[in-house]
């Protein structure tokens, strides 16, 4: 049997591919390379947003493998239901971890050391020293213990900070410490100087740091979303924002991208990056080797990595 293979990139680029599939190019364009129904493993197209992603779903009657470049699924959910019964859901959990654990460490020593401020005063010409936080001696509070989390635990045990806490959807034991349940978060949040969020945007964590949340984080507390924009209630950040209670630095927004005029954009104490957590230099290698090594697993009929979920079950 030969397989119609759709990528967003081009097979001449990747090493350790199968040899048999054939392997059509696309990235998004408004041309299909091929009928979509013959397609039986398609690649989605990195950050090009939901409605490329799922425009060629509806038409692909024979796909067995919808394989995103992200660890999140938002982008593609509003299409499965165009699937039939039984094609698998593979996320690019690994590809991400060091570039969005990475970003997440600039956001925190940036905001803590006042960088923004810095960067402000050169443009100006004006010596802005003074007094500021470090994160030495500092709790952190990561919410979404994943791969993703333990990359930016990893990245914090060299900076002596005063305690780690971790945040899942359920308890569990690492070698690290306990994953505590995210029915937890009202009595660890109090103790957080720091909190990340890094958790998939589902029905359960959409709008997870609302007015609640965000009131029981201690005076001063920085606020870190490198997950999705919408775990956040925007207007509930605004507000505390405004009230200079706690500061953020946000890779996600709720809108994204954030449209010329934002109140966001000026609010105090805020740190704003474009959602640049995973296009790095780092993205390419990971994402080859993952495409490489899952369609060797799909010719040769051996479990897939990182099934999220399966349709009709």
């Amino acid at each position: 049997m030969t397989y119609e293979v759709w990528l967003p990139f081009h097979a001449d680029d990747l090493d350790g591919l199968p040899e048999g599939p054939n392997y059509r190019f696309w990235n998004g364009e408004q041309d299909f390379p091929a009928d979509p129904a013959d397609c039986s493993f398609y690649v989605v197209p990195y950050m090009k947003g939901s409605d490329i992603s799922v425009r060629p779903l509806a038409e692909m009657t024979s796909v067995q493998v919808v394989q995103t470049l992200s660890a999140g699924i938002d982008h593609v959910e509003p299409g499965l239901q165009l699937l039939p019964e039984g094609v698998k859901l593979c996320n690019a959990r690994g590809v991400h971890d060091a570039s969005t654990a990475e970003l997440t460490l600039t956001l925190i020593l940036s905001s803590l050391r006042g960088i923004p401020d810095f960067v402000r005063g050169q443009d100006s010409e004006e010596w802005r020293s003074g007094f500021r936080p470090a994160l030495a001696d500092k709790s952190v509070l990561i919410v979404g213990y994943g791969a993703v989390g333990s990359a930016i635990e990893d990245r914090l045990v060299p900076f002596e900070l005063a305690r780690v806490a971790r945040v899942a959807r359920s308890a569990r034991e690492t070698a690290r410490g306990p994953v505590h349940p995210i029915t937890a978060l009202p009595e660890l949040l109090p103790e957080a100087d720091v909190v990340v969020l890094i958790t998939p945007l589902t029905e359960q964590t959409k709008g997870l740091a609302g007015a609640e949340f965000l009131a029981r984080m201690k005076d001063g507390a920085l606020l870190v979303n490198v997950s999705r924009g919408g775990v956040v209630d925007t207007k509930a950040l605004l507000a505390e924002l405004e009230s200079g209670r706690i500061t953020a630095a946000l890779d996600v927004t709720d809108p994204e991208p954030l449209p010329p005029g934002h109140p966001l954009w000026h609010a105090p104490g805020v740190l704003i990056s474009p959602h640049v957590g995973g296009p790095t230099s780092a993205f390419f290698p990971r994402a080859k080797r993952l495409l490489g090594d899952q369609l060797n697993r799909f010719v040769n009929r051996e479990p897939l990595r990182n099934v999220v979920l399966t349709t009709g079950s």
